[in-house]
């Protein structure tokens, strides 16, 4: 018998209308859409030729790469040890967005474009697409950034940066499991740390056996593990091991120059928060073949040569993560209605809104004067300037970034905590970056080690400063204040964390006041500088022009 429900039949097709629900924020040139990007470029790298970034902001905004972006995270990478033959093969299979995503990255040389190419504003121009890129996924930008940083370690060896610096620096990307010696472009990975050490890689006990005789850009075999090795699919690595003339350097094939795979055993892969697109694993070396890098038992320092880099990456990826975090906060509360008006014109949420501007300002800045530094390393001041403000940045912008991610997600409510937002995902990943390439207290000590060892980076520093003077009454009271407080030289250690927070904040400030508009600059050093109270995000004091605050951050009008 057939039933007839007439009220049903009336009603199923539609309950409602589906309406004050924000459109995504995509098809968009998230480069022309962003003014602190744009302005800072121009600026640092003195030139205004940025066509080549207004092109790749166009994809980097559209609706395609942000799906690429989605899928390499919707489906995280699988290990296979071995094939069904029963051979090892230590094989990590990749969602093909992720190979999207890293055969874009590798072709507009984010890997190596100046090392490959360089020119003025070389590091600029690289820093804003690895910027523009990582707010579409951040997973890839591991080997990326591996894969930049290992050439300043290679100079160590030239017999070697002679045989794989053109494979190393190519814009082609080969993910295919084969020998080095058989592809046209290679990527570059890292591992360091084993169990019973983390950051302390004194401790390492990974043994290298030279297989004919010892010393620099002689064959080894190392045996040992190691705890942490991220994008292992790499067609080579930088490894610390103990040699017999103490802990020293290595380049590490994933096959050996024979072409025979080379004993890098994969035990499984890391379980991680965030970062998922990007394999890290745990991996046995059984006897595995490795150049020594550099002079025998000097492997902390040529390898720290890596690490600079990659943390100078950290910086930019997670000033990338504060800006898409930013630009989603904003585009929701301007199409979002509550209480008879948009959420972005309601005196609360515009203190909230423009104190995540500011912070996402205040970090693009500092990330891009570091680049300029980059460029100009025969430059004394600039050279010590990157020395002390690299682990200053990296530090404090990457520890803000967690704070900042989940702020921008309290305005966009509910639909930012479900998987189908953008939000979730770049709250799994901003804690990362605070944590990769060496933790805050790491980053603190390094300050101190600056400093202790090269006591003119802090010259270099406050000659950066002063470049601000009389500017900015709060700026200038803080400054003075934070000299006051280098000068104290009891409990640095124990104080260490306070006084990056003091450095970070200078410098910041000091920026601002030299190149944003005069109303964020007086925002931040009225916010971050004057009254430290606010513990909170939307803490801002009256008087602040925040309506444009905003509408400079605004990424679609």
């Amino acid at each position: 018998m057939n039933h007839h429900y007439p009220l049903a039949d009336q009603l199923q097709a539609s309950t409602h209308q589906v309406e004050n629900q924000p459109p995504p924020l995509e098809s968009y040139n998230s480069y022309t859409a962003d003014r602190v990007l744009q302005e800072g470029v121009n600026r640092e790298s003195g030139s205004d030729d940025d066509a080549p970034l207004k092109t790749f902001g166009q994809w980097a905004g559209s609706a395609e790469a942000i799906a690429l972006g989605v899928e390499a995270n919707r489906y995280s990478p699988q290990l296979v040890t071995h094939d069904r033959q029963g051979h090892r093969v230590d094989l990590i299979e990749f969602h093909p967005a992720y190979h999207q995503l890293m055969q874009t990255a590798i072709e507009h040389g984010l890997h190596a474009s100046p090392w490959r190419t360089p020119r003025p504003g070389a590091h600029v121009y690289r820093a804003a697409n690895y910027f523009l890129q990582a707010q579409v996924e951040a997973g890839h930008g591991c080997p990326i950034t591996m894969t930049f940083a290992a050439l300043p370690a290679l100079r160590h060896q030239p017999s070697l940066l002679e045989s794989w610096g053109d494979k190393i620096t190519a814009p082609h990307y080969d993910p295919r499991n084969v020998p080095y010696f058989e592809k046209q472009g290679l990527t570059l990975g890292m591992a360091m740390t084993e169990k019973q050490g983390g950051s302390d890689v004194r401790l390492n006990t990974t043994r290298a056996y030279p297989i004919d005789q010892s010393g620099p850009g002689e064959a080894f075999e190392l045996v040992g593990h190691k705890w942490f090795v991220s994008a292992p699919m790499c067609d080579a690595f930088l490894v610390l091991a103990q040699a017999p003339g103490g802990l020293s350097c290595f380049l590490l094939p994933r096959w050996r120059p024979d072409g025979s795979k080379n004993p890098l055993h994969i035990q499984q892969l890391k379980r991680k928060m965030g970062n998922v697109s990007n394999a890290s694993s745990e991996t046995e070396l059984r006897g595995a073949f490795a150049w020594m890098v550099g002079d025998e038992g000097r492997g902390v320092r040529t390898i720290i040569e890596m690490v600079a880099m990659t943390r100078y990456d950290c910086m930019i990826g997670s000033a990338a993560g504060m800006r898409q975090a930013t630009a989603q906060a904003i585009h929701h509360a301007s199409h979002r209605h509550a209480f008879g008006k948009r959420l972005s014109e309601q005196p609360l949420m515009q203190n909230v809104l423009a104190d995540l501007a500011i912070e996402s300002e205040a970090a693009t800045t500092l990330m891009l004067r570091m680049a300029r530094a980059m460029d100009h390393q025969d430059n004394e001041h600039e050279r010590l300037l990157s020395r002390i403000a690299t682990p200053v940045g990296k530090y404090w912008i990457c520890k803000r970034t967690p704070h900042h991610a989940y702020e921008a997600m309290e305005v966009i409510g509910g639909s930012g905590v479900m998987e189908t937002h953008i939000m979730a995902r770049l709250f799994r990943e901003s804690p990362i970056n605070a944590i990769w390439e060496g933790s805050g207290n790491v980053q603190c000590l390094d300050i101190l080690r600056a400093i202790e060892k090269q006591p003119e980076v802090l010259d270099a520093y406050f000659a950066e400063l002063g470049l601000s003077q009389g500017a900015n009454g709060h700026l200038d009271r803080f400054i003075h204040q934070l000299q006051r407080q280098m000068q104290d030289t009891q409990t640095l250690q124990f104080r260490a964390r306070q006084l990056a927070d003091g450095m970070a904040l200078a410098l910041q400030g000091a920026l601002l006041v030299q190149h944003a508009p005069a109303y964020v600059a007086d925002a931040f050093c009225a916010g971050r500088l004057a009254d430290r109270s606010g513990l909170n995000t939307g803490t801002l004091p009256t008087g602040l022009d925040c309506a444009a605050i905003i509408q400079r951050a605004r990424p679609v009008e």
